[in-house]
């Protein structure tokens, strides 16, 4: 007999079941489960395989993001790429190129090298520069970063670098400021000329028919003039202010350009061949035809108009290509000329302009700049490439100039010595 269980086991509301059961009810209960089981489709919980699926829904979601802001670039640069098509200046051989005042760092500047010796062993008494390399006369060696060849290089004042001005190329000459790092920022680029006054805040330059200047002031150039002028002419250098100016590297004739606008009065000098400097008072040292000879005569000019007074007082002949500089205190020219039959340089006292008072040769003709970085001391490079230092009183009592070795120059890199400071 069966005994059916008084309380319900089984709460999911199923009839109940008796407790005591045959072998083969048990068995036909246990098919009867499975067979449920079996219809009753249901997948099982699996955690990597769902990761899996979020993280290609991700991928694909992200796919898309991309595609799109590549698509909004592409869409930008080519805009901009036609925009700056159409503005964009002419460009020519005679286009002078004022660089920006405030570019990208990355434009100018390249990285320093490992820092080297903090101080060296001075080799003279002015920076020079060697290859892309200046030496300064305090013993530090700092490497041209971001510049050109350069042809002349200006020491500021206030120490804060130098001023470089390019080699001339097919494309014309270009202005660097460099700092005391030596990394560089150009200030002009595409020019005939370029010319700096004495303390390295002003600089002119000419292209075409456009005579221009510019104060410089932290590494900028700032309050440019500009005035129209024959294409002939040639800024030459500053004195007291103005610019002096050959109308005609052919033919003689200068002016003095006051850093006026407009167009460049021409003046009425048509006979001055040279212009060396000027003196403390404003008066130009220069060489005028000597009357009735086929000689010439160094004497002083007036800066009104660039003319030597009726009866001038001539020094020495001189001849020479035209190179030479006043000393600051206007007592000495430094010239190149010839002495006898041969080529030289010449120390003139100007004190003395008198042709029975003759030049005293100094060394071998000069090459490129003269610095006189004291009032009676002068540098330069010779024709060879080697630096000659030069004491006025010591080749005023007869005795030569005296060559200065420079250790670490090559033979085949230019020596340019600095001038300013």
């Amino acid at each position: 007999m069966n005994t059916v269980s008084g309380g319900r086991d089984n709460q999911s509301g199923t009839p109940d079941r008796f407790v005591h059961m045959s072998q083969d009810e048990l068995e036909r209960a246990v098919r009867e489960t499975f067979s449920r089981q079996v219809a009753t489709p249901c997948a099982p919980r699996d955690p990597a395989s769902a990761l899996l699926r979020r993280a290609h829904r991700v991928q694909r979601r992200r796919t898309l993001a991309g595609m799109s802001l590549a698509a909004s670039a592409i869409v930008l640069v080519s805009a901009g790429a036609m925009q700056l098509r159409e503005d964009r200046p002419p460009t020519g051989a005679d286009t002078v190129v004022i660089a920006d005042p405030n570019p990208a760092p990355d434009t100018y500047r390249t990285s320093l090298p490992p820092p080297g010796p903090s101080t060296e062993t001075p080799l003279a008494e002015v920076d020079l520069v060697l290859g892309r390399t200046i030496a300064t006369a305090q013993g530090r060696r700092v490497p041209l970063l971001g510049t050109g060849a350069v042809q002349r290089v200006h020491r500021l004042t206030d120490g804060r670098g130098w001023l470089a001005v390019g080699e001339p190329s097919l494309s014309g000459r270009s202005l660097w400021a460099v700092a005391p790092d030596g990394t560089a920022r150009m200030l002009l680029a595409g020019a005939a000329e370029i010319v700096l006054d004495r303390h390295g805040r002003q600089v002119a330059w000419k292209q075409d028919r456009v005579l221009a200047a510019a104060g410089i002031a932290n590494g900028v150039l700032i309050s440019t003039v500009r005035a129209e002028a024959p294409a002939t002419a040639v800024p030459l250098r500053f004195v007291d202010g103005a610019v002096l100016v050959r109308l005609d590297p052919d033919l003689p004739g200068h002016v003095l350009w006051p850093l006026r606008p407009g167009l460049l009065d021409e003046g009425t000098d048509r006979t001055s061949l040279r212009v060396f400097g000027a003196l403390p008072d404003g008066r130009l040292v220069g060489e005028v035809p000597a009357g009735l000879t086929e000689g010439t005569c160094l004497t002083l000019l007036d800066p009104a108009d660039v003319r030597a007074p009726e009866q001038p007082a001539c020094g020495p002949a001189i001849g020479g290509d035209g190179v030479g500089a006043v000393s600051p205190d206007g007592r000495w020219l430094l010239v190149n000329g010839r002495a006898g039959k041969q080529d030289s340089a010449l120390l003139v006292d100007l004190t003395r302009l008198d042709p029975s008072v003759p030049a005293h040769p100094a060394g071998p003709p000069m090459n490129g700049t003269v610095s006189w970085n004291r009032p009676d001391v002068a540098h330069y490079a010779d024709a060879a490439g080697a630096l000659v230092r030069v004491d006025a009183e010591r080749v005023s009592a007869g005795r030569p100039a005296v060559p200065v070795t420079v250790a670490g120059l090559r033979r085949d890199e230019p020596l340019v010595v600095v001038t300013g400071g």
